[in-house]
Protein backbone atom coordinates (compact mmCIF):
# COMPACT_ATOMS: atom_id res chain seq x y z
CA UNK A 1 0.00 0.00 0.00
CA UNK A 2 1.45 3.13 -1.06
CA UNK A 3 1.41 6.19 1.22
CA UNK A 4 1.34 9.30 0.34
CA UNK A 5 2.53 12.42 2.46
CA UNK A 6 -0.26 15.47 1.05
CA UNK A 7 1.28 17.84 4.43
CA UNK A 8 3.83 20.71 3.17
CA UNK A 9 6.73 19.35 4.07
CA UNK A 10 8.65 21.86 1.94
CA UNK A 11 7.77 24.65 3.98
CA UNK A 12 8.45 23.11 7.35
CA UNK A 13 11.72 22.50 6.01
CA UNK A 14 11.90 26.45 4.78
CA UNK A 15 10.86 27.45 8.60
CA UNK A 16 13.08 25.15 10.13
CA UNK A 17 16.19 26.51 7.83
CA UNK A 18 14.74 29.96 8.41
CA UNK A 19 14.35 29.32 12.44
CA UNK A 20 18.18 28.33 12.48
CA UNK A 21 19.74 31.14 10.20
CA UNK A 22 18.14 33.29 12.42
CA UNK A 23 19.45 31.65 15.94
CA UNK A 24 23.12 31.78 13.96
CA UNK A 25 22.64 35.15 13.17
CA UNK A 26 21.57 36.44 16.60
CA UNK A 27 24.64 33.76 18.04
CA UNK A 28 27.25 35.57 16.00
CA UNK A 29 26.09 38.59 17.04
CA UNK A 30 26.20 38.32 20.58
CA UNK A 31 30.00 36.80 19.65
CA UNK A 32 30.53 40.06 17.63
CA UNK A 33 29.55 42.17 20.78
CA UNK A 34 31.13 40.02 23.27
CA UNK A 35 34.17 40.33 20.76
CA UNK A 36 34.24 44.25 20.68
CA UNK A 37 33.63 44.40 24.50
CA UNK A 38 36.63 42.18 25.19
CA UNK A 39 38.70 44.49 22.89
CA UNK A 40 37.15 47.82 24.25
CA UNK A 41 38.19 46.62 27.47
CA UNK A 42 41.58 45.32 26.52
CA UNK A 43 42.52 48.84 25.08
CA UNK A 44 40.94 50.63 27.88
CA UNK A 45 42.44 48.68 30.22
CA UNK A 46 45.69 49.41 27.95
CA UNK A 47 45.12 53.10 27.80
CA UNK A 48 44.78 53.64 31.72
CA UNK A 49 48.06 51.71 32.03
CA UNK A 50 49.82 54.18 29.82
CA UNK A 51 48.40 57.29 31.54
CA UNK A 52 49.37 55.85 34.47
CA UNK A 53 52.94 55.45 32.96
CA UNK A 54 52.60 59.40 31.55
CA UNK A 55 51.19 60.74 34.45
CA UNK A 56 54.78 59.11 36.51
CA UNK A 57 56.74 60.33 33.77
CA UNK A 58 55.54 64.46 33.77
CA UNK A 59 56.19 64.43 37.78
CA UNK A 60 59.73 63.08 36.97
CA UNK A 61 60.13 65.63 34.43
CA UNK A 62 58.72 68.30 36.99
CA UNK A 63 61.54 67.11 39.15
CA UNK A 64 63.95 67.47 37.09
CA UNK A 65 63.37 70.97 36.11
CA UNK A 66 63.32 72.00 39.60
CA UNK A 67 66.53 70.17 39.83
CA UNK A 68 67.85 72.01 37.32
CA UNK A 69 66.47 75.23 37.99
CA UNK A 70 68.99 74.41 41.17
CA UNK A 71 72.09 73.75 39.40
CA UNK A 72 71.11 76.26 36.92
CA UNK A 73 70.74 78.96 40.19
CA UNK A 74 73.87 77.09 41.87
CA UNK A 75 76.16 77.62 38.77
CA UNK A 76 75.25 81.69 38.75
CA UNK A 77 76.13 81.74 42.24
CA UNK A 78 79.83 79.68 41.73
CA UNK A 79 80.22 82.05 38.64
CA UNK A 80 79.44 85.50 40.84
CA UNK A 81 81.94 83.71 43.35
CA UNK A 82 84.78 82.78 41.12
CA UNK A 83 84.19 86.51 39.54
CA UNK A 84 84.42 88.27 42.94
CA UNK A 85 87.35 85.73 43.77
CA UNK A 86 89.14 86.91 40.31
CA UNK A 87 88.22 90.63 41.27
CA UNK A 88 89.80 90.60 44.77
CA UNK A 89 92.74 88.73 43.51
CA UNK A 90 92.73 91.24 40.75
CA UNK A 91 93.01 94.24 43.30
CA UNK A 92 95.54 92.94 45.14
CA UNK A 93 97.97 91.56 42.22
CA UNK A 94 97.57 95.42 40.67
CA UNK A 95 98.88 96.97 44.13
CA UNK A 96 102.09 96.17 42.58
CA UNK A 97 101.44 96.81 38.80
CA UNK A 98 102.91 100.70 38.87
CA UNK A 99 106.44 99.46 40.62
CA UNK A 100 106.25 96.83 37.67
CA UNK A 101 105.74 99.22 35.24
CA UNK A 102 108.12 102.13 36.19
CA UNK A 103 110.76 99.19 36.70
CA UNK A 104 110.06 97.90 33.49
CA UNK A 105 109.99 101.39 31.26
CA UNK A 106 113.35 102.38 33.12
CA UNK A 107 114.47 98.75 32.15
CA UNK A 108 113.57 98.66 28.13
CA UNK A 109 114.09 102.28 27.54
CA UNK A 110 117.13 102.28 25.53
CA UNK A 111 119.62 105.30 25.39
CA UNK A 112 118.95 108.69 23.64
CA UNK A 113 114.71 108.17 24.26
CA UNK A 114 113.50 110.26 27.00
CA UNK A 115 109.89 109.84 28.31
CA UNK A 116 108.60 112.65 29.06
CA UNK A 117 105.03 111.43 30.18
CA UNK A 118 102.79 107.80 30.60
CA UNK A 119 99.27 107.91 31.83
CA UNK A 120 97.90 103.81 32.94
CA UNK A 121 93.81 103.43 31.96
CA UNK A 122 93.17 99.77 33.40
CA UNK A 123 96.09 97.68 31.62
CA UNK A 124 96.89 100.16 29.03
CA UNK A 125 99.72 102.37 29.40
CA UNK A 126 100.12 105.48 26.74
CA UNK A 127 103.76 106.73 26.63
CA UNK A 128 104.54 109.89 25.38
CA UNK A 129 108.66 110.75 25.09
CA UNK A 130 111.39 112.29 22.47
CA UNK A 131 114.03 110.12 21.10
CA UNK A 132 117.24 111.65 18.88
CA UNK A 133 116.24 109.50 15.95
CA UNK A 134 113.20 107.02 14.67
CA UNK A 135 115.79 104.09 15.15
CA UNK A 136 115.61 104.82 19.46
CA UNK A 137 111.61 104.79 18.67
CA UNK A 138 111.72 101.21 16.74
CA UNK A 139 113.96 99.82 19.42
CA UNK A 140 112.17 100.96 22.13
CA UNK A 141 109.34 98.88 20.62
CA UNK A 142 111.04 96.14 19.95
CA UNK A 143 111.85 95.84 23.74
CA UNK A 144 108.49 96.32 24.89
CA UNK A 145 107.26 93.43 22.63
CA UNK A 146 109.91 91.37 23.35
CA UNK A 147 112.55 91.91 26.34
CA UNK A 148 109.75 92.79 28.69
CA UNK A 149 107.37 89.89 30.96
CA UNK A 150 105.20 92.38 32.39
CA UNK A 151 104.97 94.70 28.84
CA UNK A 152 102.80 93.52 25.67
CA UNK A 153 101.50 94.32 22.19
CA UNK A 154 102.63 98.08 21.65
CA UNK A 155 101.37 99.71 19.04
CA UNK A 156 102.82 103.25 18.15
CA UNK A 157 100.02 105.80 17.84
CA UNK A 158 102.16 109.03 16.46
CA UNK A 159 105.91 109.76 15.35
CA UNK A 160 106.98 113.49 14.21
CA UNK A 161 110.08 115.33 14.42
CA UNK A 162 110.16 118.49 16.52
CA UNK A 163 112.31 120.75 17.92
CA UNK A 164 114.14 120.91 21.44
CA UNK A 165 115.58 123.99 23.05
CA UNK A 166 115.62 128.07 21.71
CA UNK A 167 118.69 129.30 19.23
CA UNK A 168 121.54 128.24 18.82
CA UNK A 169 121.09 125.02 21.67
CA UNK A 170 117.96 124.15 19.49
CA UNK A 171 118.05 120.35 18.58
CA UNK A 172 115.70 118.65 15.92
CA UNK A 173 114.21 114.91 17.88
CA UNK A 174 111.04 112.99 16.97
CA UNK A 175 108.35 113.00 19.28
CA UNK A 176 106.47 109.97 19.67
CA UNK A 177 103.14 108.59 21.41
CA UNK A 178 102.31 105.03 21.66
CA UNK A 179 100.45 102.35 24.08
CA UNK A 180 101.22 99.02 25.38
CA UNK A 181 99.15 96.94 27.16
CA UNK A 182 100.55 95.69 30.89
CA UNK A 183 100.35 91.84 32.45
CA UNK A 184 98.11 91.01 35.28
CA UNK A 185 100.88 88.60 37.38
CA UNK A 186 98.05 85.88 36.71
CA UNK A 187 98.40 86.41 32.99
CA UNK A 188 102.69 86.69 33.09
CA UNK A 189 103.50 83.52 32.71
CA UNK A 190 100.38 82.74 30.96
CA UNK A 191 101.22 81.89 27.26
CA UNK A 192 99.60 83.24 24.27
CA UNK A 193 96.87 81.02 22.74
CA UNK A 194 98.05 79.09 20.02
CA UNK A 195 101.87 79.96 20.56
CA UNK A 196 103.82 76.38 20.54
CA UNK A 197 106.36 76.22 23.51
CA UNK A 198 109.24 77.87 23.28
CA UNK A 199 108.01 79.92 20.55
CA UNK A 200 108.51 84.24 20.85
CA UNK A 201 105.78 86.04 21.34
CA UNK A 202 103.58 87.34 19.01
CA UNK A 203 104.64 91.21 20.09
CA UNK A 204 108.03 90.76 19.44
CA UNK A 205 107.20 89.90 15.35
CA UNK A 206 104.77 92.75 15.52
CA UNK A 207 107.15 95.14 16.53
CA UNK A 208 110.27 94.21 14.57
CA UNK A 209 107.97 94.51 11.42
CA UNK A 210 104.68 96.23 12.14
CA UNK A 211 105.30 98.93 13.97
CA UNK A 212 109.08 100.05 12.25
CA UNK A 213 107.33 100.46 9.01
CA UNK A 214 105.32 102.84 11.11
CA UNK A 215 108.14 104.70 12.11
CA UNK A 216 109.66 104.76 8.85
CA UNK A 217 106.37 106.12 7.30
CA UNK A 218 106.72 109.19 9.29
CA UNK A 219 108.35 112.44 8.32
CA UNK A 220 112.40 111.75 8.43
CA UNK A 221 114.05 114.11 10.67
CA UNK A 222 117.21 114.24 8.57
CA UNK A 223 119.32 113.14 11.48
CA UNK A 224 121.94 110.50 11.85
CA UNK A 225 121.44 107.83 13.96
CA UNK A 226 122.54 108.76 17.73
CA UNK A 227 125.20 107.14 19.23
CA UNK A 228 124.82 105.06 22.49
Amino acid sequence: MIRINLLPHREEKRKQKKTAFFALLGLGAVAGAAIVLLVGAYNARRISIQNERNQVIKAAIVSLDKKIAEIASLKQEIEALKARQQAVEDLQGDRNQPVYLMDELVKQTPAGVYLKAFKQEAQKVSVNGYAQSQERVSELLRNLAGASPWLERPDLIEVRSTGLGQGKTAKKVVEFNLTVNIKRPRDKDQPEPGAKPGAKPAGAGAAAGANPAAVASAPATGLPPAKP
